[in-house]
C-alpha cells in the first residue's frame, strides 16, 4: 500500500497591513496642525490634510471625489456634493457619541423657541430619506456629521469707529455706512460675501428682500447693482480670501471693519489689536461645519473614517476649536478638556476669571475680566437671522458676484 502523500497547502500571499492613509480635504477653519497630530498618535493611522479656500475645497468636493476619503467642509455644501454623488451616506449606528450631539443639527434649533433663520438649516439636509432624498425626518442615515459651528458677525477696530457710531448699537448696516468708507473689506466667496452684503444693505434700507436665504434673480441684480455702485464710490478697500489676509489688513490699519470669522479674531487679539466682534441687533449670519466620507472609500479605510469621526466627537477636539472661538455638537463631552475659566468665558458667557490662552497656547489673548461678545452659547446660537446658505439661484449668484469683484 502506498504512503499517504502530504500535500501543503500554498501560504495565502502576502498582504500590507500597515497603517491606513486618511486623506483629508477642507479648509483651515478645522485642518489644523495639532488636530492631525493628535488624531494620528490617538487612532494609530496615517493623516493627510489638503488645506484649500472654501470654494476650492468645494470645487474639488464636487469634481474629484477619488481624491479624498473625508470630506471636512460646511453644511450648505451637502447640496452641491451630495447630487454630485461624491460622498456616501453616514451609518448613524457606527457613531458613538451620536446621543451627545445636542439638539442644534437635529432638530434645527438649540432651544423650542429659537428661530430656525433663513438659509441652510443643517437639519434639512442632515438625514438621507429612503428614496435619497435629504430632509429633517429622522432616519438611520445622514449625509455629513455635525461637528464645529459658530454665529459669525463682523469685526470692527474700536479705535477707529467713526464718530456717531456706538458698540451698543452695532448693525450690519455699518458695513455698507457711508462714515466707514474707504475702510471696508468683505469675504470674496459669492456663498458667504453675497449674504453678509444682503443683511447689510438690507438693513441700510437699501435692497428689501423677501427671503435673505435664497434671492430671487431680481434682487440679485439689485444687490449687486448697488454693491457695484458702492465699489465705485471706493466705498470697499478689500475684499479677504483667507484669514491671515483679513487679520494682515486689519493690523495694517488698511480696514477698519470686515467680515471676520473667530480665528482672525484670536489673531488680532493676540497681536493686542482693540477689536470688537458685533452682536448685530438683525440677528448673525451662522454656519455648521461637518465631516463627509466619500463616495469611494471601504474596507480598512472606512473603518479608520468611522473611528476619525468618532474622534471628532470626542471631547479634546472639541476643546481645540473652543479657543479658536467654534463650538462643538457635543460641548459636554468637550467641558472636562477645559478649565473651569475657559468653559465659562467660551460657553458660559461668564467674564474671564483669569487670562486666557488661545489656539497657539498664548497665554493672555483673553484677559481677565473679558467677556465674549454676544454672550453665552445658547444666546449666541439662539440669534440666528440667516444660515450660510446655497440658493436656488446659486450659480446666477455666482455670475454676478464676480461682476461685483472684477467691476
Amino acid at each position: 500500500m502506498p504512503e499517504p502523500v502530504s500535500v501543503t497547502e500554498p501560504a495565502a500571499p502576502y498582504v500590507q497591513r500597515g497603517p491606513v492613509n486618511l486623506r483629508v480635504l477642507g479648509t483651515s477653519v478645522t485642518l489644523l496642525e495639532s488636530i492631525r497630530q493628535r488624531a494620528r498618535e490617538d487612532l494609530g493611522i496615517r493623516l493627510t490634510f489638503e488645506v484649500l479656500d472654501g470654494v476650492a475645497a468645494q470645487r474639488a468636493g464636487v469634481l474629484a471625489p477619488g481624491s479624498f476619503d473625508i470630506y471636512d467642509q460646511w453644511f450648505h455644501n451637502v447640496d452641491l456634493v451630495w447630487p454630485a454623488n461624491a460622498i456616501q451616506p453616514i451609518d448613524i449606528a457606527r457613531i458613538t457619541h451620536w446621543d451627545q450631539i445636542n439638539n442644534l443639527p437635529k432638530t434645527g434649533r438649540l432651544t423650542a423657541h429659537a428661530p430656525l433663520g433663513a438659509g441652510s438649516n443643517p437639519v434639512d439636509r442632515l438625514y438621507v430619506q429612503p428614496d435619497g432624498s435629504l430632509g429633517a425626518r429622522p432616519s438611520e442615515r445622514i449625509t455629513m456629521l455635525p461637528v464645529s459651528h459658530n454665529a459669525d458677525s463682523f469685526g470692527y477696530r474700536l479705535d477707529m469707529l467713526p464718530e456717531g457710531l456706538s458698540p451698543d448699537r452695532e448693525s450690519w448696516g455699518w458695513l455698507l455706512d457711508p462714515r466707514w468708507r474707504g475702510m471696508v473689506s468683505l469675504q470674496n466667496d459669492s456663498a458667504i460675501g453675497a449674504i453678509d452684503a444682503a443683511m447689510a444693505a438690507k438693513a441700510m434700507g437699501l435692497v428689501d428682500f423677501e427671503d435673505l436665504g435664497n434671492l430671487s434673480v431680481a434682487e440679485i441684480d439689485r444687490l449687486i447693482d448697488c454693491l457695484i455702485e458702492l465699489k465705485r464710490q471706493q466705498h470697499f478697500r478689500a475684499f479677504w480670501s483667507n484669514q491671515d489676509q483679513a487679520s494682515s489688513d486689519m493690523v495694517r490699519g488698511r480696514v477698519g471693519i470686515e467680515s471676520l470669522w473667530s480665528p482672525a479674531m484670536t489673531d488680532l487679539k493676540q497681536r493686542q489689536i482693540k477689536v470688537r466682534m458685533a452682536s448685530p441687533r438683525e440677528g448673525y449670519r451662522a454656519w455648521y461645519g461637518g465631516i463627509s466620507i466619500s463616495r469611494h472609500v471601504e474596507g480598512r479605510t472606512l473603518d479608520a473614517a468611522y473611528d476619525y469621526l468618532n474622534w471628532w466627537l470626542s471631547g479634546w477636539p472639541g476643546a481645540v476649536m473652543a479657543r479658536q472661538g467654534y463650538y462643538i455638537s457635543t460641548p459636554e463631552l468637550t467641558r472636562p478638556h477645559l478649565s473651569a475659566a475657559e468653559w465659562d468665558y467660551w460657553y458660559a458667557g461668564k467674564p474671564a476669571s483669569e487670562d486666557l490662552a488661545g489656539p497657539s497656547g498664548y497665554s493672555g489673548m483673553i484677559h481677565r475680566g473679558e467677556i465674549r461678545d454676544g454672550g453665552d452659547y445658547q444666546t449666541r446660537m439662539s440669534r440666528i437671522a440667516v444660515w450660510n446658505t446655497v440658493m436656488d439661484e446659486h450659480n446666477y449668484l455666482v455670475r454676478r458676484w464676480n461682476d461685483f469683484m472684477s467691476a
